[in-house]
This record gives C-alpha cells, structure tokens and sequence, in this order.
C-alpha cells in the first residue's frame, strides 16, 4: 500500500491511496492514512484511481475515518475509483455516508456544495 498527500485547495488535503485495501493492506496503512486525515485541520478528498480492490477492512476504515472528521466539522469525499472498487462501494451503499465523485475537480465541487 502506498499513500501520499497533495494539495487540493485551501480548504482541502487530497490522500492519494495505491494498492488493494484489503486486511494486509489496511493494516500497512491505516494509522498513516488516519492521522493524515485528522491532522491536516482540512476537509479531505481520497483519490481511489489506483485501488485495485477494497475490503470490508477498506470500507471500515473510510467509515470511521469519514465520521472521526465529521466530528471535528470536515468531510471525506472518495474520487476517481475503478470499476470493481465502485462496485464495492455501491454493494455496500457507501456513497450514503461518504460521497463518491467520478474525479477531483467533481468531488472539490461536492465539498463546497
């Protein structure tokens, strides 16, 4: 799993997510990807261009991530996933959580609306 942060605008952080998020790689990243997210003092966008698969695991740690932000007043919004991980996110309706945009320009759009 590999994880890296940018920019995405003066209100938001962008984690850009790369593996599968399944146990093994929810485990290598979790804390990092957690303490990127609540640390940053932004709202937060995730970038699931180059996940290649998303567990349980993976959904339960957006989740939690996505409410522990919502607590402090920020919000999550997931970009940009493949096809089989958007599956996933529509079997489990994830979207009624944390929205889901098809790219960044879109999901920046979601946070400001």
């Amino acid at each position: 799993m590999q994880l890296t942060t940018a920019e995405a605008g003066p209100s938001a952080v962008c984690l850009i997510v790369a593996g599968r998020l399944d146990t093994p790689g929810v485990d290598e990243i979790e804390v990092r990807f957690t303490q990127a997210a609540r640390g940053s003092g932004k709202h937060v966008l995730v970038d699931l261009q180059n996940v290649s698969f998303v567990s349980s695991m993976g959904v339960r740690m957006l989740i939690s991530t996505a409410r522990a932000l919502h607590a402090a007043q920020r919000r999550m919004v997931l970009f940009a996933p493949q096809p089989l991980v958007r599956e996933m996110l529509d079997t489990v309706a994830l979207d009624q959580i944390i929205p889901v945009a098809s790219d960044q320009p879109a999901a920046l759009g979601l946070l400001e609306g």
